[in-house]
Formats: C-alpha cells, sequence, structure tokens
C-alpha cells in the first residue's frame, strides 16, 4: 500500500475545513472545495445560499471564482468535500465553469465518511460548450 500523497492530503484538508464556513440554511448540504495551482497555491470556497435559490453559489464557482480574482496561476487540481454518503459530482453549472477554467485539472470528490472518488474535469463534460463554438461564422 502506497503512503497518501501529501499535497493531496492537504487539498482535501483544506476542501473539509472550508466546508464549515459554508452556509446553507435551506439544503443543509455543506460542501467546501479547495484548488491547487501550478504554482503549489490552494484556493477554497464553500457553498453560500440564498433565501432566493437562484442567487446563490455552488463551492465550486466560490473557489474558482476566488482564485481567479485573486491571481490563481493555472489550476491543477480539485477536491470537494461533502458529507453525502457518496462522493457527490459538481452540478451542471459548476461542470462548465470548471471545464472552462480547468478542463484538465484532476478532481477527487470525497465524503466525510472517506468515500472518495477520482476523475478529471475534462472527463465531467463530454461534448462540452467552449470559446470554439464562439468563432466568428459567417451566416
Amino acid at each position: 500500500m502506497t503512503a497518501p500523497d501529501p499535497q493531496e492530503a492537504a487539498l482535501v484538508a483544506a476542501a473539509a475545513e472550508v466546508r464549515g464556513a459554508a452556509r446553507c440554511p435551506y439544503s443543509g448540504f455543506a460542501v467546501g472545495c479547495a484548488l491547487r495551482d501550478r504554482s503549489g497555491r490552494i484556493w477554497t470556497g464553500a457553498n453560500v445560499e440564498n433565501a432566493s435559490y437562484t442567487l446563490g453559489l455552488c463551492a465550486e464557482r466560490v473557489a474558482i471564482f476566488y482564485a481567479l480574482t485573486h491571481g490563481a496561476d493555472a489550476i491543477e487540481s480539485i477536491a470537494v468535500v461533502t458529507g453525502a454518503d457518496r462522493p457527490a459530482a459538481p452540478c451542471g453549472a459548476c461542470r462548465q465553469i470548471l471545464f472552462e477554467f480547468a478542463a484538465d485539472a484532476d478532481l477527487l470528490l470525497v465524503t466525510t465518511g472517506g468515500a472518495e472518488l477520482r476523475t478529471r474535469v475534462r472527463d465531467l463534460v463530454p461534448f462540452a460548450f467552449d470559446a470554439s463554438f464562439l468563432a466568428p461564422r459567417e451566416p
């Protein structure tokens, strides 16, 4: 058995810690997300709900927007921690945002009970919509 990767363990720990800051009075579903950029910096975010449900933000988008607006380098790995019975994948909106800014990142989905699922962001969004569709086209 191989020893756990210390960088991965730190990323999961950061996601688990920020999960404690989630504001989820309506769903009770706290989510923490941590991203590691190419420079080794860790950026975090937790979900924030609002009484007008559609105005809330998921942890993944909070983390990526914070990272991008504070100087993050290319995102290489992402950990998402929930209290679900099985690893919970990002919602569709988060998948699109993560694809736009971190398509090649490794993604580790973890539960507080220790279950985990490993994948890549790119694998969550087959046939993804990206900037290539926005190139000028003739009518």
